[in-house]
């Protein structure tokens, strides 16, 4: 995005008196004294560090992510679709149906039915407040969810013993939350775990009391670079975190500042977690007392960091033979990144891959082992899904077995359970009963499907699942079928870089895919000369 807008944002509740802004700055070309209005600069002069995060107001109940434009992204690609033949399915009319397209996949050893899973939800409150409905819907779809950094830290009802989690309702709950409806064949729960889970003990509490089956080691988010962050509105929590050893700013032992709370001056803590520093030897010695002690898989996941931390990252994941990799690209957040970081720090996604897929290449020409791939960073549509894994099969299988989702999820889910308590109350607005009725059983149209698979247990799964459902399985798993057929590709291992085309000299040149003019030009002339 244009910096010219740069004191003008909504992410941060931030607007100019005029919009003929100066280009350079992003102020008012005129700024003057008596002026309502409350710009960038001029919200800071009241709110200060505030107005680096998406708007307080709204945390919890919100996500944020940049809004940046980055040049080159997934629509600078198009898809090349086939009329000729079929793959992967008998070339016959009546068999050659969309619907028969088969999407499932397996990453890091986990099938899936969709190529999608939920990304680490923590101790953010919005993944909190949503976590039914996400892990519900994640399990009724066959596919995975990862619990997020920091929850058993982050739960007060959390008990220590010498410093080592012994019990945490709420990690409990959400693992209990996502085995009520999953099958035990696709989809599998995932504890995540950053510097300070490790130093609580979670991984070994997960993997001992609660039978988890999968640790997911953290090493960073495209969102941000300087650890997870959240916001506290109780002063006795902030001294919780602060008694557990969290960076909490500012210090909710300071007399002061406890007063300026209980004034209302300062509305909120920032609870700030520790940065990993990862070194290969230790990492490897990591991974290995990981599977010692239970864990069926490990997985990593890492931010949008630069060309040779990419190559750090899958060089220590090979040696160490991870199952799982999910490289985050730039710009997207669930609580409370800082802005400024999201707007103009990392890598965005489509760079990203390309570093990734060139990493990899170097790995397979050497034998070496090749963690499956996933990538994340602002996907919400079936067509940057295929574009994704497409880019990463150079005629083998693809490299990227899967998609990481997490603010698309979350916003299925909120808007699935918002509008089933606007029903409750009779509040629903008029155009959308009109079109889609006023009782969950008919706005949903998944709602027939599902309570003919669950039969009475239906009622058990919340509002906020069925959107997630209806959202994963039911718009984004048939809009993939679609696309593949176009291309006349019936098995998702067989999408490949054939089936795409670049649209800028831009995105052509980071990933080696052909211009859309330039494409099959001598193929053309043989079939007219043949």
């Amino acid at each position: 995005m244009p910096e010219s807008y740069g004191n003008s944002k909504s992410i941060i509740g931030a607007k100019t008196r005029v919009k003929d802004v100066s280009p350079t700055s992003g102020m008012c070309s005129i700024c003057i004294y008596e002026c309502r209005t409350l710009c960038e600069v001029g919200k800071a002069a009241f709110r200060g560090r505030e107005v680096l995060y998406p708007l307080p107001e709204q945390y919890g109940m919100s996500t944020a992510a940049s809004n940046k434009y980055y040049v080159v992204d997934w629509s600078d690609f198009q898809i090349m679709v086939d009329v000729i033949g079929a793959q992967g399915i008998e070339a016959d009319p009546d068999k050659a149906i969309f619907p028969a397209v088969d999407i499932e996949t397996a990453v890091g050893g986990v099938k899936l039915k969709i190529p999608v899973f939920t990304a680490g939800l923590g101790s953010t409150f919005v993944a909190k407040h949503n976590w039914r409905g996400l892990a519900i819907g994640a399990a009724i779809s066959g596919t995975m969810q990862v619990i997020g950094e920091n929850v058993c830290g982050m739960d007060p009802k959390t008990e220590l013993a010498e410093g080592i989690v012994t019990n945490s309702p709420d990690m409990n709950s959400r693992v209990e939350a996502y085995r009520e409806f999953w099958d035990g064949e696709y989809g599998d729960i995932v504890v995540q775990t950053n510097v300070e889970d490790q130093r609580l003990g979670v991984d070994m509490y997960a993997l001992s009391k609660l039978e988890v089956n999968i640790i997911e080691r953290k090493w960073g988010q495209g969102a941000k670079a300087i650890g997870g962050e959240v916001r506290i509105t109780d002063l006795d929590h902030a001294k919780m975190l602060k008694d557990r050893g969290y960076i909490v700013i500012p210090d909710p032992d300071d007399p002061n500042v406890q007063e300026a709370f209980k004034g209302g001056t300062l509305k909120s803590f920032e609870r700030h977690s520790r940065v990993g520093m990862p070194e290969k030897k230790t990492f490897l010695e990591d991974i290995d007392w990981l599977r010692e002690q239970g864990a069926k898989r490990v997985f990593l996941k890492t931010g949008a960091y630069r060309p040779a931390v990419v190559a750090f990252t899958l060089k220590s994941a090979s040696e160490a033979k991870i199952d799982l990799v999910t490289f985050d690209g730039a710009g997207g957040g669930t609580g409370m990144s800082p802005v400024p970081m999201m707007q103009e720090c990392a890598t965005p996604t489509v760079f990203l891959e390309s570093q990734v897929l060139e990493c990899v290449k170097i790995l397979k020409e050497n034998n070496m082992h090749i963690p499956d791939i996933a990538m994340a960073g602002g996907f919400t549509s079936e067509s940057q899904i295929f574009k994704s894994i497409a880019l990463s099969n150079f005629d083998s299988e693809p490299f990227v077995k899967s998609i990481a989702m997490a603010r698309a999820p979350i916003t299925a889910v909120m808007k699935a359970s918002y509008f089933s308590e606007l029903a409750e109350q009779n509040s629903l607005p008029l155009e959308f009963v009109g079109n889609y009725g006023g009782e969950p059983d008919k706005f949903f149209v998944c709602s027939t499907e599902l309570r003919e698979r669950f039969g009475k247990d239906y009622d058990l799964i919340p509002p906020g699942a069925v959107g997630l459902y209806s959202y994963y399985y039911d718009k984004l798993g048939i809009g993939l079928k679609q696309l593949m057929a176009g291309v006349r590709k019936w098995k998702l291992n067989l999408i490949n870089r054939r089936d795409l085309a670049s649209l800028s000299e831009r995105a052509s040149k980071i990933t080696k895919i052909p211009l859309v003019e330039d494409i099959e030009k001598e193929t053309m002339r043989k079939i007219i000369l043949g």
